[in-house]
């Protein structure tokens, strides 16, 4: 005797609510804003200098040619100032992982004399425009004779107000349970520091280098005041100086502009979820 075979029951798939669909068209209208200026920069850099120019603009060029590429590569020394970002970039990116670190672990775990008046000068710094300190600090650099020096772009960098609070929100959070029965198996602050407490900041850490990172990458101001030697000039400066030398060369400043925001398109595609968790754990996006 044989059985039939139940049916087998599926869910009917639910059709989109109102609220989907207003917050779907909303979220591809900023994505759109958020591209665009991409795209007309990279088919401008694919045009001619004189298409470049026409009035009316076009999005899509009416001749290919990667001329202004090439002309960047022949007018502008590139290879060298990619890697003064990267060297600069990456001594800030890491000295300020490692103030911020102990500095937030400091502020967070330990009580000292004077403690108050030290965070509230670390807030203070976050009021502080880097811009107006321009001035004192060029002069401070030049005092100390690193001028045109990896070391006079790299230190002025290196205080990193907004990274010790977040690092000090990320460390009030974490249960001192974990520290107390460390310290109660013998282990010392430093220890409990190193092999505890980062640890469980990596996502913070990550966060913290990243945004660290880019903004040392992105920062035009600083190094173009506290160098004029050609050999050391960083990749935004680098490419203001060809667009000031040869006139404004729009094909030329797209694709200069892309080739100095590769880096951080290829950053961010790649460590987005470090990004998102970071300011999670930092309690920042509720703040």
């Amino acid at each position: 005797m044989t059985t039939a075979a139940a049916p087998i029951r599926t869910r009917a798939r639910r059709g989109w609510t109102p609220s989907q669909i207003v917050l779907t068209l909303l979220g591809t209208a900023v994505a759109a804003v958020i591209v665009s200026p991409l795209a007309w920069a990279l088919f401008t850099s694919l045009k001619s200098e004189t298409e470049a120019v026409e009035v009316p603009p076009h999005w899509l060029p009416e001749d290919w040619t990667g001329q202004a590429w090439t002309a960047m590569f022949e007018t502008g020394n590139i290879t060298n100032w990619f890697v003064n970002s990267l060297v600069v970039s990456v001594c800030v990116t890491t000295v300020v992982l490692m103030v911020s670190a102990l500095a937030g672990y400091g502020f967070a775990r330990t009580e000292f004399r004077g403690k108050a008046v030290l965070m509230g000068v670390v807030m203070a710094g976050l009021m502080i425009s880097p811009a107006v300190l321009g001035v004192p600090l060029f002069t401070t650099v030049q005092q100390m004779g690193m001028v045109d020096t990896y070391w006079g772009m790299i230190l002025p960098q290196c205080a990193p107000a907004a990274m010790v609070y977040i690092l000090y929100k990320f460390f009030q959070g974490i249960p001192r349970e974990l520290e107390e029965a460390a310290f109660i198996d013998g282990a010392g602050r430093w220890r409990v520091f190193f092999t505890i407490i980062l640890p469980l900041s990596r996502p913070s850490l990550a966060a913290v280098g990243i945004f660290t990172f880019i903004s040392s990458w992105n920062n035009f101001l600083w190094p173009y005041m506290v160098t004029n030697n050609p050999d050391l000039m960083t990749m935004p400066n680098g490419i203001a100086t060809v667009m000031n030398s040869y006139g404004i060369q729009w094909a030329q400043l797209m694709a200069g502009g892309l080739m100095a925001g590769l880096p951080l398109i290829i950053v961010f595609v790649f460590f987005q979820r470090q990004i998102v968790a970071g300011v999670a754990h930092t309690g920042l996006a509720g703040q």
